[in-house]
Formats: C-alpha cells, sequence, structure tokens
C-alpha cells in the first residue's frame, strides 16, 4: 500500500501555483522548460549585471557569461559530444566551472561534477562509470567553439549526474533532470523568502564545493533565475570569508554550521555585517547555542536550516526564521511541492522518512537494483530516521550509518572496505567520533596482530578522499563486537570506546 502523505504543519512558505497531477506528485506552475531557458531568460533581462565574480579571480556580466559558456558548448559539440552524452567536470570552484557547467547543458549534454577531493580510484570510477564523452579538467583550456545553445530542451530531458557514495562503498550517480533543477530553485526562493523584485541587487557567496547540490542547486541556479550575483570563494579560509562578505557587500550566506561557528558568530569579529540579510545553515546538525549567538551577532538577518540530499536535488524541508530558536535541533517544514511518510514507525514514533516531489531524482545512473532499493512507487526512502511533530521534522539517527563531517558525509561502509586492503589490518570498523566544531569526525577500530596505523592511513591516502580517512584510530587487541548474524554493534563502539587523541588534526 502506498504512504500516507503527513500533514504539512504551520510552515508559512508561499504554496500559490502548485497543482498535483494524476501522479499524486505536486509540480510549480509556469516553471521554465529547462535550465538554459531559464538563464536566456536573465541573460535578455539583465545582459549588464555581474553575475559571477570569482575571488581572486574573474568578474563576468550576464551576456559574458552566457558568450564563454555559449563557446564552451560549441567546443564540445565540435569535439563530437552529442546530446545526451556525459561531460565530467574535475575543475575546482570558480569561473571555469560554472563556464563549464553552462556549456555542458548548453550542448544538450549531462553535466557530470566530480568531487575535487575524490582519491584516484573514485575519479577514476566516476568516469568509467558515466561512461564521459569529455572530461574538464585543471590546467587545460576550456572547449571553444562557434556558441551553439540548444532551445528546445524540456523538464524530463537528463541535466546532471551527481555522484553520492553508497553504503556498498561504490559512488552512485543520481539523475538529475532540468525539472528538478528548476523545482529546487523555486523551492529555495520560497522558503528562504527571496523577493524576485530585487533579484539584480542580490549577492549570494558560495562558500561550499559546488560539485555538491548546496552550492550549485540552492545557489549558483538561484542567483542565475533571479538575476543576482554569485561570488565563489575558491577555497575555504576564514579570514577571506569574512572579508569577502564585507568587500562584496554579501547579502544572502548559505553554508555549514561549523563556519558560522568558527567566523561570523565570533565576539570579536568586529566588522559590520548590517548588509547581510539571509543566513542559511544545513548538511550537519547545529547547536542552539549558536543559533542565539548568530541572532544577536547578526540580528536584521532571516536565519533558516535546510535538509535534503543528493537525491533530493537539495531542499526537501526547511525551518523558517520563526522557528529557528526554539527547534534548533529539527529541519523544519516539507517544502512547498513535498510530500512527507514514515515507514516502519516504531512505539517512539520514529520510522524511516520517505520523500516525494519533482525534485526527487528519478533514479541512479546505470544502477538498476539500488534504484529499486530507494526509489519504491514514487517515494524516495532517504535511509534517515525521523520524527515528525506537527509538521516539523526531527532527523533521530541515520540508518546507513553516515558520518556527518562538517556537512561532508562520509559512508562508513565505504572507509571500511577501503581499510579492508590496508597492510595489517585484519578487521575494521568505522563510526563517528563527536566534536565540538564539525558535528563528528571519523574514527576507525582496527583489529590486527601487526597493525602500523601511519601505513595505514598512508594507504588510505591512495585510496579515498582525505576527508573520509579516519581522524581518530584505536588498535584493539579483541575481535569487534558483532551480534549473532554477525553484523557490527557499532552502538556499542561508539559508547565503549576511548578514542584517546587524533591522529591526524585536521
Amino acid at each position: 500500500m502506498s504512504p500516507t502523505p503527513l500533514p504539512r504543519g504551520a510552515a508559512p512558505f508561499d504554496t500559490t501555483g502548485i497543482t498535483r497531477g494524476a501522479d499524486g506528485i505536486a509540480r510549480y506552475d509556469h516553471l521554465a522548460p529547462s535550465v538554459v531557458a531559464m538563464v536566456r531568460a536573465s541573460v535578455e533581462r539583465h545582459p549588464d549585471v555581474e553575475a559571477l565574480v570569482e575571488v581572486g579571480g574573474e568578474r563576468v556580466t550576464y551576456a559574458q557569461l552566457w558568450d564563454r559558456a555559449a563557446r564552451v558548448a560549441g567546443g564540445l559539440v565540435g569535439g563530437g559530444v552529442r546530446r545526451g552524452d556525459r561531460v565530467a567536470s574535475l575543475l575546482p570552484a570558480g569561473l571555469d566551472w560554472v563556464v563549464g557547467f553552462l556549456g555542458t547543458l548548453l550542448a544538450g549534454a549531462v553535466a557530470v561534477p566530480v568531487n575535487t577531493r575524490f582519491a584516484a580510484p573514485e575519479v577514476e570510477y566516476v568516469l568509467s562509470d558515466s561512461d564521459a564523452a569529455a572530461v574538464l579538467r585543471p590546467g587545460e583550456a576550456l572547449p571553444a567553439g562557434h556558441p551553439e545553445a540548444l532551445d528546445d530542451l524540456v523538464p524530463g530531458d537528463l541535466a546532471a549526474i551527481f555522484y553520492t557514495s553508497g553504503t556498498t562503498g561504490r559512488p552512485k550517480g543520481a539523475r538529475t533532470t532540468h525539472r528538478n533543477f528548476l523545482s529546487n530553485v523555486e523551492t529555495a526562493i520560497r522558503v528562504i523568502g527571496i523577493d524576485r523584485a530585487t533579484g539584480p541587487s542580490l549577492r549570494n557567496l558560495v562558500s561550499v564545493p559546488l560539485f555538491h547540490v548546496t552550492g550549485c542547486n540552492s545557489q549558483l541556479l538561484v542567483q542565475l533565475a533571479l538575476g543576482g550575483t554569485t561570488v565563489v570563494l575558491p577555497v575555504f579560509d576564514g579570514a577571506t570569508f569574512v572579508r569577502t562578505i564585507v568587500d562584496e557587500r554579501i547579502d544572502t550566506l548559505v553554508s555549514v554550521p561549523a563556519i558560522y561557528g568558527l567566523t561570523l558568530a565570533r565576539d570579536d569579529l568586529g566588522v559590520d555585517l548590517s548588509h547581510v540579510q539571509r543566513i542559511s545553515y544545513g548538511g550537519a546538525p547545529i547547536a542552539p547555542a549558536l543559533v542565539r549567538r548568530l541572532m544577536e551577532r547578526i540580528p536584521q538577518a532571516r536565519l533558516g536550516n535546510g535538509f535534503g540530499l543528493t537525491e533530493t536535488s537539495s531542499i526537501a524541508t526547511f525551518l523558517p526564521h520563526e522557528w529557528a530558536a526554539e527547534n534548533a535541533d529539527s529541519v523544519g517544514f516539507a517544502a512547498p511541492v513535498v510530500d512527507l511518510a514514515l515507514a516502519d514507525v516504531d512505539d517512539a514514533g520514529v520510522g524511516e522518512l520517505l520523500i516525494r516531489g519533482p525534485n526527487v531524482v528519478d533514479g541512479y545512473w546505470a544502477a538498476p537494483e539500488a534504484t529499486a532499493r530507494t526509489f519504491v512507487e514514487g517515494w524516495l526512502h532517504s535511509g534517515d530516521l525521523a520524527r515528525v511533530d506537527e509538521g516539523i521534522v526531527r532527523i533521530v539517527d541515520r540508518a546507513k550509518d553516515v558520518i556527518n563531517r562538517g556537512g561532508e558525509n562520509v559512508y562508513s561502509v565505504e572507509v571500511e572496505n577501503a581499510l579492508a586492503g590496508a597492510p595489517g589490518v585484519a578487521d575494521a570498523a568505522v563510526v563517528g567520533v563527536p566534536d565540538d566544531v564539525m558535528g563528528e569526525k571519523v574514527g576507525a577500530v582496527l583489529v590486527g596482530a601487526d597493525v602500523d596505523v601511519d601505513a595505514v592511513l598512508a594507504y588510505l591516502d591512495t585510496q579515498i578522499a582525505d576527508f573520509k580517512v579516519p581522524q581518530f584510530v584505536v588498535v584493539s587487541p579483541d575481535p569487534l563486537p558483532r551480534n549473532p548474524g554477525g553484523k557490527l554493534l557499532k552502538r556499542t563502539l561508539r559508547d565503549g570506546t576511548d578514542w584517546g587523541p587524533p591522529v591526524r588534526g585536521r
């Protein structure tokens, strides 16, 4: 039997212009047919408005951005890329990343943003799995040719594949359509509470990776839809972050709680932040005390907590400013076109969070079995355990044993799989270690007769991204705790392990 959507609660989001189809899914009316059409409209309305600023680099207007992207599209087409082909990007955050991404879409191809912190084997897997027809690489000139821009793309066309690690240890590619992108853009505008009339004056700082759906879908694309300015910080540095907010007169910020805790909430900051109007956070739990400090430090700013997944194209729920202080432990209400349900609810009212909406991707690239397990009768099975009270969602645990390291998801099984090949390691378990700044850090308990921790870490450096490498390591003389079925008892490890000092200080 299909799940029953939960009541929406008292969220003050704009719900005008929404219709529900025969499939039960709510959709926004009158969206652009594609991201290309959306950006073209902004270029026509605001050709001379500053579209993109790379901190320490170039500034370009909407007309200039479109011209560069169209020439990349022409270069891709001239190089043999055809409609629907995948184009992977290994570029760092900045102007070239944006131009390459838009150029890929203008060519009718499918963008594959690659996590720049992936280790070489992970990168090669993504390139192979996506069957990329072209790869945009650092240090190489972007493709260039006669300007091209397809104008017949439709909402259901595949636009991008964002790879997200899975519990099997292999990254999975979330198939993101133009409809998914456009639905999330509209959701962001409504839940954050942006006045569309102010679009060309808006200035948003992207300090999170563009290869993540937060940076790309809920910041870059939102600004491109509104005709505002996106300021991209290629490499995060606390002092540069604060200086850029001031120098560029940033009014909209979206980041993880750790960044705000380390920078904006400081009592001794000593800079004028009166122009900051919106502060959104997500990707990790936030301490109620940090919410209160931000409200005191930047009283004119509206705060909000967003929650979502790669599979939801970013925003699934949002906690508005009016609820932020008293419900800091929650992720808010369902977005205007999102339905929520709970599966396998226990006596405490906790169940797996199910999500339905036009922002939910249509499955994983070339992974029919994983798609069938995760997307059932139109509902995304998130793997997150939640409780919902009067429409307010509280995530209480992660069914997939995900470690949330300052907004970066680290899947424990993926790290355990890498440890299986490490020298001297006979058995391994990976869990989250609580941390006041990052929320969690990665901890590993290793079993082996002759484990050299330095050698193990050096091996992991060649196999997985640096943020996944454990910062806490304990070598145990005893077997790992398991139930009769052989499943690791990770709660026992979390509660009973004396981690000692970190072996790495990141």
